[in-house]
């Protein structure tokens, strides 16, 4: 072992070699006929990187027959641990996802899984790119954000049964769901019936907090049935076993001293392993002064409670630069940026960060998985991966069972086409500017935003807002019926900012510029897209309330800007009506899905509503 004397360290380039029943192109289609023939189910892994989801499906029974990646030494990590065919495919190039397209149609693919980059939709990321585009160094428009396109049309065209897809929650909450709902209406269009949830991995024996987002969808069933969770895993549970390095960086290969009693966890990491050995367990050198910052840490520390003398970053700025992780709890989730920089993965015990070894523990890969290239190839492959415990248990939801009744129509696209109905109706009548349509022009659009009146309010705003709607722009008249008609000095605010608008003509010809001229708060704003057509989510109280009693969920009393968001896409869904599913669900949970003593005999969603069938007219729901 090397021992710490300097800053700098490069580690060799691990060059791994191909597992030895791979099979070339050539020989894909027989290859994948055998198998079949032994009783196998067969997988497609896209943007697979080194394999963690492809080592999930392999645990859940599938056999992965194609991976694809552009990533040399994931590709060559994922030939070396996986039989079958990794190919360097860019699916961004639409003659290169057709040949690989016409290539899985000659096999008898059963599921197509797979991530599309996340990089451009998490909040980690968000802030460089916004920062590159600011400064000219890259276009706003990231391809990366497109490829789910890519991952749709590989699925439309080869058809399996089962489909997953995996990724950071904020590719959907950073843009209300618009991709994953369209991605959903997509497959759904195609005869899937899909499920879509937000995970927390550790239930899944994952050692780590991570959240993630899963879609899962599936020809031969409703039913989606995962594995019962179990209870979170330390990283005392995850890495304690592992032999300590001292002042020393560790090895591609040293040896390992059985502990005498395992944690069920650790054994399940070294099943596969035969020898005295463990590979991999290598960090970064610690500089002087970093390793005098770790000495002084508990997993309890701030950066902000460091000796300032010792500190050499602007504490207010990075007041989470350093985090020593703690025996006893969760490790905290393991990113691609671990391949920069270990100072968030700062080992328990010792003054050091985590190895290669130990971060790959914490994602829930063996110790026989080894990964190609340099410590940094294998730290970015590690933090880039869908941990295979969750992946086995994701996939486990999407085993083959008897063929069902597939001429059931699908119950989203009932409730969809139920609440559009219902809301077409109400559009109508009396509730005609609070749903959008062709009679909703930007300036009725505009001052019901800034109003936000109740139902009851409607009617005493009625001639005010017609007036607005006839003219297409704000008038005197309007203003004047309007503060005639208002009963809240709240409201006198809002009537001055109209008497400034009033005869504006040139506002509402742009109608995109409206928002930003008017300056509304965020939720007002959001209104206001959705009045006018947009498709956003309006994620209030009130409205979480309306999806998470319908599908019988807690988002309501918790998590409802993350779970409560999921709920409400599975009700808006996508498509030319989905603001007029979002204003109708508006719309109930001020008519109907009161907090206490909600009307759920009145309400349109009754009978698909889980938590309104147990009720009537006059129940009293607790919650």
């Amino acid at each position: 072992m090397a021992v710490y004397a300097v800053k700098l360290e490069r580690s060799d380039l691990l060059q791994l070699p191909v597992h030895p029943e791979a099979c070339t192109e050539d020989t894909f289609e027989q290859w994948c006929a055998e198998r079949v023939a032994d009783g196998a189910r067969l997988a497609v892994d896209l943007f697979s990187g080194g394999g963690g989801l492809s080592l999930g499906l392999t645990d859940a029974g599938w056999t992965v027959a194609a991976s694809v990646d552009t990533n040399k030494f994931a590709l060559q990590t994922h030939r070396a641990n996986f039989p079958g065919l990794a190919l360097d495919v860019d699916l961004g190039d639409r003659k290169q996802r057709a040949g690989l397209i016409k290539m899985l149609r000659r096999a008898p693919i059963d599921l197509v899984a797979g991530g599309p980059p996340c990089q451009p939709f998490s909040r980690a990321g968000r802030s460089k790119i916004r920062s590159l585009v600011d400064a000219g160094v890259r276009d706003e428009f990231d391809e990366r954000k497109e490829l789910w396109r890519a991952y749709t049309d590989v699925v439309l065209k080869v058809k399996p049964r089962a489909v997953l897809m995996e990724n950071v929650p904020d590719m959907a909450l950073g843009d209300d769901f618009h991709v994953v709902r369209t991605i959903v209406d997509m497959l759904e269009g195609a005869g899937y019936r899909t499920e879509l949830r937000l995970v927390d991995a550790w239930r899944y024996g994952v050692p780590q907090h991570r959240k993630r987002l899963i879609l899962l969808a599936r020809l031969d069933s409703d039913a989606f049935t995962w594995p019962d969770s179990g209870g979170a895993v330390t990283v005392r549970e995850a890495i304690a076993d592992l032999p300590g390095l001292g002042l020393t960086t560790g090895g591609r290969e040293l040896p390992y001293a059985f502990p005498g009693e395992l944690s069920r966890f650790a054994d399940r990491m070294r099943r596969d392993v035969t020898s005295d050995r463990v590979w991999d367990h290598m960090t970064r050198p610690v500089r002087d002064d970093d390793r005098k910052i770790f000495a002084s840490m508990t997993s309890r520390t701030l950066y902000t409670d460091i000796d300032p003398s010792l500190r050499r970053y602007k504490a207010d700025t990075f007041d989470d630069k350093y985090k020593r992780l703690d025996w006893d709890e969760l490790s905290r989730s393991i990113t691609a940026h671990i391949a920069k920089d270990g100072y968030w993965y700062i080992h328990p015990a010792e003054n050091r960060t985590l190895t290669v070894r130990e971060a790959a523990r914490i994602q829930t890969f063996p110790d026989d998985f080894r990964f190609a290239g340099s410590r940094s190839h294998a730290f970015q492959q590690i933090g880039n991966a869908v941990p295979p415990m969750l992946g086995r248990a994701a996939a486990s939801a999407l085993a083959p069972v008897p063929v069902h009744d597939r001429a059931r129509r699908n119950p989203w696209r009932v409730l969809a086409n139920e609440l559009a109905a219902w809301a077409e109706e109400r559009r109508a009548g009396a509730y005609w500017c609070v749903l959008p349509g062709e009679q909703l022009g930007p300036a009725v659009a505009s001052v019901v935003a800034m109003l936000e009146p109740t139902p009851a309010e409607l009617l005493v705003y009625e001639r005010g807002l017609r007036e607005v709607a006839a003219r297409r722009r704000i008038t005197k008249r309007a203003v004047d019926l309007i503060e005639h008609a208002a009963s809240s000095r709240a409201t006198g605010s809002v009537v001055a900012r109209l008497r400034t608008l009033q005869d504006e003509r040139k506002l509402w010809t742009k109608p995109a510029d409206v928002p930003e001229i008017l300056n509304l708060p965020p939720g007002k704003t959001a209104l206001l897209k959705l009045l006018a057509g947009d498709d956003v989510l309006l994620t209030s109280q009130p409205v979480i309330r309306v999806s998470s009693r319908v599908l019988n969920t807690a988002s309501e009393r918790a998590n409802s800007l993350t779970d409560g968001r999921v709920d409400l896409a599975r009700l808006v869904c996508a498509g030319s009506n989905a603001p007029l599913r979002m204003a109708a669900l508006r719309l109930i949970s001020q008519l109907y899905c009161h907090k206490q003593s909600p009307m759920c005999g009145q309400c349109p969603l009754v009978q698909q509503c889980a938590t309104g069938k147990k009720g009537n007219s006059s129940s009293t729901l607790l919650f």
